[in-house]
């Protein structure tokens, strides 16, 4: 792959972390694995990307830990490589879960404290506001919980909403 093309897709899939929360250093190190032939190594990746040694092994501690890269071995060599997911899909399910996870949980939670606390002496427009917020986000919750148990599943309705949406 042409390293241009490689260094704008790196540049953006960084940014677009940045937007999404992620550590831009984690979205980057990802975007090189993705667009990668070979298994690259700690030092293949901090030289490619000029971060440091340091730098790129938390990055891919975080990336296994979202269960979207892989380590590998080379035969004779004592080095540790690293891939990306080849499954997109699975890569994007991992990525939801993780997100999921960190991310919506907790505001879920927040919200039906706040809402606990509500019923307990707050007006019955705040106890009604937080009562439709519960419910849109434990429907939500509801949703996401059974598609991302079941990826093919997942698909199936995504690419139903995609017909619905007249999107083909």
């Amino acid at each position: 792959m042409d390293n241009d093309v490689v260094d704008r897709f790196v540049a953006s899939w960084g940014m677009m972390g940045s937007v999404w929360g992620v550590n831009t250093s984690v979205a980057r190190v990802h975007a090189l694995l993705i667009t990668s032939d070979e298994p690259l190594s700690l030092d293949d990746i901090s030289e490619r990307l000029k971060i440091s040694r340091g730098n790129a092994n938390t990055c891919l501690r975080e990336l296994r830990n979202w269960a979207v890269i892989c380590l590998v071995k080379k035969p004779g060599d004592r080095r540790d490589y690293y891939v990306s997911e080849s499954d997109i899909w699975r890569m994007s399910f991992a990525i939801m879960r993780g997100r999921k996870k960190r991310e919506f949980d907790p505001t879920l939670r927040a919200v039906m404290d706040a809402l606990s606390s509500a019923k307990k002496g707050s007006s019955k427009m705040v106890e009604k506001r937080l009562e439709e917020m519960a419910g849109l986000l434990n429907t939500m919750d509801n949703i996401s919980e059974k598609l991302l148990a079941n990826e093919a599943l997942a698909k199936k309705a995504l690419t139903l909403l995609t017909v619905l949406a007249g999107k083909r």
